[in-house]
């Protein structure tokens, strides 16, 4: 585990993860897909929005059981919200929205996301 920064292209969003990456994925649902996320799993309380909770849009799709968050202002998906089965909060965040990290080192396994 490490403590990483990130947010979105405008730099609006912005928030600290204290995340694991060598535990990544590539989701095939549609959303991920069609975007092109690398996620990581985080609970809650590794997550903290550091500025623009006011400048976040609410997407829902499906299910509706998750929150997939984005910038009003650029559109970037830096972030997700959803309750894990356990009852508490996760967030999965967008690799790719990570400051300084080398995407080429990392290894991420498939989730079939759209079998859900």
């Amino acid at each position: 585990m490490a403590i990483y920064t990130g947010g979105c292209h405008c730099g609006k969003v912005r928030f600290e993860v204290d995340a694991d990456l060598s535990q990544t994925v590539v989701c095939n649902c549609s959303i991920c897909e069609k975007t092109g996320s690398i996620l990581t799993f985080v609970p809650g309380s590794k997550f903290k929005l550091v500025s623009g909770a006011d400048a976040l849009t609410d997407y829902q799709f499906n299910k509706k059981i998750i929150h997939h968050l984005f910038c009003s202002t650029c559109g970037i998906r830096s972030f997700a919200r959803a309750t894990q089965p356990d009852g508490g909060e996760g967030v999965a965040i967008n690799v790719r929205c990570l400051d300084g990290v080398d995407l080429e080192s990392l290894k991420p396994s498939h989730f079939d996301g759209k079998s859900l």
